[in-house]
């Protein structure tokens, strides 16, 4: 987990200030094993909203706000139902190490698991289309956080799996909720979450290897879009409910390009 605070210059500033920060894990795997149970499980989403100040608990108070709430637990389990790109020959693997009592007299558990790297809900590195930008390990720790703006896009998507999202889709949610914030996290909601994992409706196959490649169908963000967004928004991060920010059936990636040029996550 990551965990941001504002700078500030004096201890008067620190006084006045009440400081809000969202945590959004939508695009990174994290690979949780549980000592209690060592169920391997990847994060698909955690928002947590974090305040700080010196004044008395209010509505907008951490305490307040979470014990009102609801905590949804969005995680799948690694398994042999895991979505990968087609181009992986293999999926998940959990090798177990040891297991049961040892000579010693206590019992223990423990495993190492393998996994592609394009599977589940993960994070693409700019690297990943576009020489010389971010890494992982090199992405600054606030493009990981902030608030998130979510367009519903499923009703375009749910009789057309090539469906290209357009700036016009984004303009029209804009003209009902304002412009997107700078330094938001831009997320498009296709509806195709409902699918995982069946890989025939999520992915549009399930086929593997060239096969599998050429039989994708899944909407996405149009390049066109893509280029909007570099030009007239200022999003440090893009999400998408499915496989890839291209749609299914794309020969050149080209969004990927155009937003990992600009080190968009």
């Amino acid at each position: 987990m990551f965990s941001w605070v504002m700078p500030y210059k004096n201890m008067q500033h620190r006084l006045a200030a009440y400081n809000y920060v969202l945590l959004l894990a939508e695009f990174i795997l994290i690979h949780h094993f549980s000592m209690l149970c060592m169920k391997p499980v990847f994060i698909a989403l955690l928002m947590v909203w974090l305040a700080s100040c010196t004044t008395a608990p209010s509505a907008t108070d951490p305490v307040n706000l979470f014990s009102g709430g609801t905590w949804t637990d969005l995680t799948y389990d690694f398994s042999d139902k895991t979505i990968y790109w087609p181009n992986n020959p293999d999926g998940f693997r959990l090798d177990t190490q040891f297991k049961g009592h040892t000579d010693a007299g206590f019992y223990y558990e423990s495993y190492a698991f393998y996994a592609p790297e394009h599977g589940g809900t993960h994070l693409d590195a700019p690297i990943h289309f576009a020489e010389g930008k971010w890494s992982a390990d090199e992405i600054p720790v606030d493009r990981l956080t902030g608030a998130a703006v979510v367009i519903d896009v499923s009703e375009k998507c749910i009789n057309n799996a090539d469906y290209l999202i357009t700036t016009e889709d984004v303009l029209t949610w804009e003209k009902k909720f304002g412009e997107i914030p700078d330094d938001a996290m831009l997320i498009f909601r296709t509806g195709y979450g409902a699918y995982y994992p069946d890989a025939s409706k999520y992915l549009g196959t399930a086929l593997k290897g060239d096969s599998g490649i050429a039989n994708l169908h899944f909407p996405s963000i149009g390049p066109e879009l893509a280029e909007w967004i570099v030009q007239n928004r200022k999003v440090k991060a893009v999400g998408i409910d499915v496989a890839s920010v291209d749609y299914g059936q794309s020969k050149d990636f080209k969004t990927h390009q155009i937003l990992y040029r600009e080190n968009i996550i």
